[in-house]
């Protein structure tokens, strides 16, 4: 599909360039908070200002891709995110306002994402959707795998500095390559007037709340990511306090998410139409909340690092069954605005677990903090082993009686 497909295939290569900058930059910006500024709140604060605040505007995000051709606000905001991060590199600045520019790119990146997610059904088959959602998950977060461990590498020769350099000049070339793009297929629109951002803005949030297996999946994503986005926090802690090793292992660490990413996504593009997507995205709530549970039990870097694949596994499925299920879910006019509060409310779940993982890390261990979050997410994909099937039976047996209806 990729092959074939020039339109996707440029979609696809920009995700996949401009995500393997930002994992650099990602770990970059982590260990500099934490040999700053020197404890868990600090590092909490930065993933909170990255995925809590931005997300605030989760509601809005969408409505500009409803609004205007998303190849554009595409291109603008990997633009804006290019200036942010280059100031950030080249100013390094103290802790309040590294966290402000931290927040504008992570704004940014909120526009990003509904655009290029509702793009795909119209450059793609429905029949392709699965697939194509897995090779977009494999662009944009199977790469993560090898950005740490380049950090890692890179970090004693271009500093701090110059990996987030490297991480600006990513977005400029994923920029160029989404300006290649020929004009984007216009989704179907709604058929009364515009009205204000305001109004539409609210329309996509009212729709997530009307339609019973939205709900459903997103009240489900944000349980799970409440219980285990603290890793993002605690990996750094885990290698170094009760592993007792340094950064490198640290950035394996994270690494080993990303590669478990990388093995679901590749995975995904050749099973995943095989296997209902439902179970797809019930299976990945289980397994990334196993990963987290068996990490907080590891007592070496090494099984923490295999047990962290198993996670990024999960996480690839989650990504792909969600995504899939919002697509065919949604009308045409709708689908920006309806990922981009999906994306926000799971940045908000994020934040907040961000902030409740720092507070236990200082209070108790990393291993418990694992522990806790796992057992956690197992208990939220369990009950959404129930809700979710019989939401979708119901939307199913709506379907079957306007279809009989005369």
């Amino acid at each position: 599909m990729i092959r074939s497909n020039r339109a996707f295939r440029y979609l696809w290569a920009s995700r996949l360039l401009s995500f393997f900058g930002d994992s650099v930059g990602l770990i970059a910006l982590l260990l500099y908070t934490a040999d700053s500024f020197g404890n868990a709140l600090a590092v909490a604060l930065l993933m909170l200002a990255g995925d809590f605040a931005p997300n605030l505007f989760g509601p809005f995000a969408g409505t500009f891709s409803d609004r205007w051709d998303p190849r554009r606000v595409m291109v603008i905001s990997e633009l804006a995110q290019a200036v942010i991060v280059a100031v950030i590199a080249l100013t390094l600045p103290p802790l309040p306002v590294l966290l402000g520019l931290v927040a504008m790119r992570a704004a940014a990146a909120m526009v990003f994402q509904p655009a290029s997610r509702s793009a795909v059904p119209g450059l793609v088959a429905d029949s392709e959707l699965e697939r194509a959602n897995s090779a977009i998950g494999l662009g944009t977060n199977g790469l993560d795998a090898f950005g740490p461990l380049a950090g890692a590498a890179l970090l004693p020769f271009l500093k701090t500095s110059g990996l987030l350099l490297l991480d600006a000049a990513t977005f400029i070339v994923s920029a160029l390559l989404l300006l290649t793009l020929p004009a984007l297929p216009r989704l179907p629109q709604a058929p009364s007037a515009r009205r204000s951002l305001l109004s539409e803005a609210h329309e996509g949030m009212a729709y997530i709340w009307q339609n019973r297996v939205i709900r459903v999946i997103v009240i489900g994503l944000c349980a799970v990511v409440i219980f285990n986005a603290v890793d993002d926090v605690a990996l750094v802690f885990l290698a170094r306090r009760t592993l007792h090793r340094g950064d490198s292992a640290a950035s394996l660490l994270y690494a080993g998410t990303g590669l478990g990413l990388l093995i679901g996504f590749i995975l995904l593009t050749r099973v995943a139409p095989q296997v209902a997507t439902a179970a797809t995205l019930l299976a990945g709530y289980a397994v990334s909340s196993l990963g987290n549970l068996l990490t907080g039990l590891s007592f070496a870097v090494l099984a923490a690092f295999g047990f962290q694949i198993l996670r990024g596994i999960g996480l690839s499925a989650m990504d792909v069954g969600h995504t899939t299920l919002i697509q065919r879910s949604v009308p045409g006019h709708l689908l920006a605005r309806v990922f981009g509060n999906v994306y926000g409310a799971i940045g908000i779940a994020a934040g907040l677990s961000y902030v409740l993982g720092g507070v236990l890390l200082d209070a108790t261990d990393p291993r418990i903090t694992f522990v806790i979050a796992g057992a956690g997410g197992l208990l939220a994909a369990g009950l959404m082993a129930i809700f979710l099937p019989r939401a979708l039976r119901h939307a199913a047996g709506q379907s079957d009686s306007s279809a009989s209806a005369p």
